[in-house]
């Protein structure tokens, strides 16, 4: 008789669980494979392999030399505690059964402790492979240190990467120790009986050495922290770098520091030969104690008993080299001081050697005018433009004119049927740039564009001739579209709503819409059934691997937004907020300015970059790295619009932290020099480089010690004046093509304005200063000029003018029939000029109904000039009234005949045997004038932030203008 013999149930249940993990494994690793190749066919088809594989290789060696240069000591610790171990020691019951327990699991504790602390110094050690490199291709800066009398370099290549260094041979043998510790505690080579510690001799020698090796590591980080002052901030007045106290106590103690930690890691050595404790001990504990000293107590009274009383003579030097580090750091120490000492009288004519300024004054306000370019001009629902349009300039019969522009991008959203096949293949691009006048209007307010239509057509084609108008990569792209077809197959792109019968072009389909193949090259090649299926992991869409729309021809286009196909081919940058478009070469063209910083450039004062750019046009971004106090404008990237080629030039080559990244990412930059001129005429100098040397302008304009210590003069950018009053912003920097006093010719400007930083009560909105950066690319590309405003004369800053503007009684009035009906006066940006001797306010006025489909219209314009205002209907008309009938110069609104566009209802005749009753002028002052109260009190508690005495001041300011109506109708 036989018996079949059953396997056992829990080896089949283990191998199905061995097979499961294999493939959950292998599964993983597919998906992570598909992330990295995906990578490699992005880098390359961008032609920036390079750039990846240098930072895998750095990454990658950077991980081993972390996982091996902790894994190995830390191994080689718990094996000599181990070996070296008593074989007969007698241990106490606990630790016979800590044994009991650790003993099995030995040899993998042995190998598995050192490996897990492996993996994590090899990932500290893989992020910090852009210090290691920097250090490797370091590039001197040319400039000595004054207290220690380095290179720069060496604060900013150097000592970072040597304390990194140190920090991580100190993490490694601090847990070396502990290792040997712990295991010669578990086997017996240390034994604690009562108060007495009994330590084997073996254990004694491992111990000391490795204590000694911790502290003599201590005593060379405590002597690179003497060179660290010179980036820190001081204990005393000074924002950064070493003053008085760092330079004749810190300094000097650290140093006295650090020999005594050498001292103390040679007691430790001589206790390992001659076994006697106390003296590392007492050493030790005197490292401590001087430390407290020398490094704490010592630099405090000399802060307290010597600097305090007499701060402003000591740290005069000090101050000295803090300016000169931070306005060379920020690209001031060039900056051209020009006093102009403005009057505030409108005289008539005054205008006249500013004539082509005055022409050139933008009225159309480019944070307005998005709604009307999206009621003129997009066309249909899938097509946008951005809320904040850009402002440019091109020469137009050889004069430059300002525009305000804006590409036609795609709308994901708008699409009516929202399927994979329109979503992906059906709507894959934009189409065409706008362009309107900056400084002109039509007669019903609308823009008068130059640039527009769809095919696109206008002032600029006739002048830089057709061009490629297609937007495939833009701000708003989708995440992912595939394009590209075999030859003679049909378009299935949609290109743009067409006039033409079905039939009257070969690519007109059934519903009157152009259809488009890509034919550019713009990204990787879905050639084959594999990389078919890698994207369809990366995007979870099986369509990319199942549809029939994909085919050997197709392209996968995606990271599509300029900024980050420029931020991952560059990625040492920190690139400027403003991607903007222009034509260039037959392409539309994504300008992107990047931007070299760092945090360690000596004597230099830190800012936060996010909360530096934050303005009105720009929430505070997050950067990986906020804070910094060096930067340079030292990249020019284009990115273009059709196949999203990436192209990075060197504009500043002077700068050594550029050279520097040029070292490790060589050929990825090309020269200036080969730059055309069709894109050298439309760089301009970038806005967040302008906002931070603003920033730090208002303080280190000040350049004598004293003034600066006394603080006495700073300044701050003033409050945006249309902004909410409950949640201020800062104005913004504004583009316009003037001439600058001191300069010669008119030229593309960024500009900004600057108020006395004082607070509370103290608080002044009088201009004091005025930055302008030249941003015409030419010899004289960010120049900066800082008008310096008189002090005996009171020039009303742009919060002064709004609230002028706001309580003045007719313009208040005009306001108020503007507002009659279903309409909302909205007022555009206020833009001040030096001009005619004096500083020129301009804010153009807008009007919109309240219906879905309505836009603002420029109606009309208000200026100020010292304490005069006029308010008429176009700018010329404006700017004659204020200066006593003839400015001297005509604004580019000269030939505009305003109409009211917004219809009213008819009213009904009056009576003429029953006349109204006379107005009371007294009584209608009255009212005027209790609104004007009533606003500025409004205004003030709105300062105050007392929300209380504004809601009340608000009750009165309506009563007051309710009254005036009256009395006027």
């Amino acid at each position: 008789m036989t018996s079949t013999a059953t396997p056992p149930q829990n080896r089949s249940r283990s191998t199905l669980a061995i097979s499961a993990g294999i493939l959950a494994a292998l599964v993983i690793l597919f998906f992570v494979f598909a992330n990295f190749y995906t990578d490699i066919l992005w880098y390359d088809q961008l032609g920036f392999l390079n750039v990846l594989t240098t930072r895998w290789i750095a990454t990658g060696v950077m991980f081993l030399v972390g996982f091996v240069a902790m894994f190995l000591p830390v191994w080689l610790s718990l094996q000599l505690a181990y070996r070296t171990r008593p074989m007969y020691a007698k241990l106490s019951s606990q630790l016979d059964r800590y044994q009991e327990v650790v003993e099995p699991l030995r040899r993998v504790a042995m190998l598995g402790i050192p490996g897990v602390l492996g993996l994590f110094g090899g990932v500290a050690a893989a992020s910090s492979w852009p210090v290691v490199l920097q250090w490797l291709n370091r590039t001197p800066f040319g400039i000595a240190d004054p207290e220690f009398g380095f290179d720069v370099g060496f604060f900013v290549w150097e000592l970072p990467f040597w304390r990194g260094i140190i920090a991580f041979a100190s993490a490694v043998v601090l847990l070396s120790l502990l290792a040997a510790a712990a295991t010669g505690y578990l086997y017996g080579s240390i034994r604690v009986n009562g108060r007495e510690i009994r330590i084997s001799r073996t254990a004694r020698i491992q111990l000391a050495i490795t204590g000694g090796l911790y502290v003599a590591l201590q005593g060379v980080s405590i002597w690179f922290d003497q060179y660290a002052a010179a980036v820190e901030p001081s204990v005393g007045f000074l924002a950064a770098g070493a003053g008085f106290t760092e330079v004749n106590a810190t300094i000097p103690g650290r140093a006295i520091l650090a020999g005594i930690a050498v001292v103390v890691a040679i007691l430790f050595f001589i206790t390992a030969v001659i076994g006697r404790w106390r003296l590392p001990v007492i050493g030790t504990a005197l490292l401590v104690i001087s430390g407290l000293i020398i490094g704490s107590g010592y630099p405090a009274l000399v802060q307290q008993f010597q600097v305090v009383p007499s701060e402003r003579e000591l740290e005069a030097q000090f101050i000295q080299r803090n300016i000169d580090f931070t306005r060379d750091a920020y690209g001031l120490a060039d900056i051209v001081e020009v006093p102009y000492n403005a009057v505030t009288e409108a005289e008539a004519g005054a205008l006249r050697e500013d004539a082509e300024t005055t022409a050139n004054i933008r009225i159309i306000d480019p944070a307005l005018v998005s709604p009307a370019f999206a009621q003129l001009e997009q066309f249909r629902q899938y097509y946008q433009f951005p809320r904040f349009l850009d402002v440019g300039r091109y020469e137009i019969d050889g004069q430059t004119q300002d525009t305000v522009l804006a590409v036609r991008e795609l709308n994901p959203d708008g699409q009516s049927a929202q399927n994979w096949v329109n979503q992906r293949i059906v709507f894959t691009h934009g189409y065409g740039l706008v362009a309107a006048f900056g400084n002109q209007r039509s007669d019903d307010g609308q823009p008068v564009f130059l640039e527009q239509g769809i095919p696109v057509g206008g002032v600029l084609t006739e002048q830089l001739g057709e061009y490629e108008p297609r937007i495939y990569f833009g701000e708003f792209s989708p995440t992912y579209s595939i394009v590209g077809a075999p030859e003679g197959a049909e378009p299935q792109e949609l290109d743009f709503p067409a006039e033409g019968e079905v039939g009257s072009d070969e690519n007109i389909d059934a519903s009157g819409n152009a259809r488009y193949t890509f034919t550019g090259d713009g990204g990787p090649a879905l050639d084959n059934v594999f990389k078919r299926l890698i994207y369809a992991i990366t995007f979870q869409s099986t369509e990319i691997l199942l549809s029939n729309q994909v085919n050997d021809q197709s392209q996968i286009l995606y990271d599509r937004d300029p900024l980050t196909r420029v931020q991952r081919a560059a990625p040492y940058l920190t690139l400027d907020n403003d991607p903007y478009p222009a034509i260039i070469d037959g392409r539309i063209k994504w300008i992107v300015d990047g931007y070299t910083t760092t945090a360690n450039y000596p004597y230099s004062t830190s800012v936060a970059l996010s909360a530096a750019i934050a303005d009105t046009y720009t929430p505070a971004p997050q950067f990986p790295i906020d804070n910094i106090n060096y930067i340079r404008n030292s990249v020019k990237a284009t990115v273009d619009a059709y196949d999203g080629s990436v192209t990075l030039y060197a504009w500043d080559t002077e700068d050594p932290v550029l050279q520097t990244w040029q070292s490790i990412f060589p050929n990825t930059l090309e020269s200036a020099d080969e730059m055309s001129d069709a894109l050298l005429s439309q760089v301009r100098y970038p806005s967040d480089l302008f906002k931070v040397q603003r920033n730090i302008l208002g303080r280190y304009h000040v350049t004598e010690p004293g003034s600066f210590f006394a603080t006495d003069d700073e300044w701050r950018t003033p409050n945006d004046p249309v902004s909410n009053p409950n949640a201020p912003t800062l104005q913004p920097p504004y583009y316009l093509t003037m001439q600058v006093p001191g300069s010669d010719d008119p030229s593309f400007t960024l500009y900004s304005t600057f108020i006395p930083a004082a607070t509370g009560e103290n608080q002044r909105n009088v201009l004091f200063g005025y930055l302008a950066a030249n941003a015409d690319a030419g010899d004289d590309y960010g120049k900066l000029t800082l008008l310096r405003l008189p002090r005996q004369t009171t020039i009303p800053g742009p919060g002064q003018v709004q609230a002028q503007f706001d309580s003045d009684a007719n313009v208040g009035q005009q306001l108020n029939l503007l507002r009659q009906g279903q309409t909302e006066v909205i007022s555009g940006n206020l833009l001040t000029l030096p001009v005619g001797g004096g500083l020129l306010y301009v804010q153009p006025v807008y009007v919109q109904s309240t219906g879905d489909t309505s836009f603002p219209l420029l109606r009309r314009v208000l200026v100020s000039f010292g304490e005069e205002i006029a308010f008429e209907d176009t700018l010329d008309q404006a700017l004659d009234v204020l200066f006593g009938g003839d400015s001297g110069a005509i604004a580019g609104d000269g030939d505009v005949e305003p109409t009211d566009p917004l219809p009213t209802e008819p009213t009904e005749p009056t009576d003429p045997s029953t006349p109204a009753p006379p107005i009371d002028p007294n009584a209608l002052q009255q009212a005027l004038t209790d609104a004007r109260d009533a606003l500025l009190e409004r205004e003030a508690a709105y300062r105050a932030n007392d929300l209380v005495a504004a809601a009340q001041a608000d009750a009165r300011l309506q009563e007051a203008l309710e009254r005036a109506i009256a009395l006027s109708d």
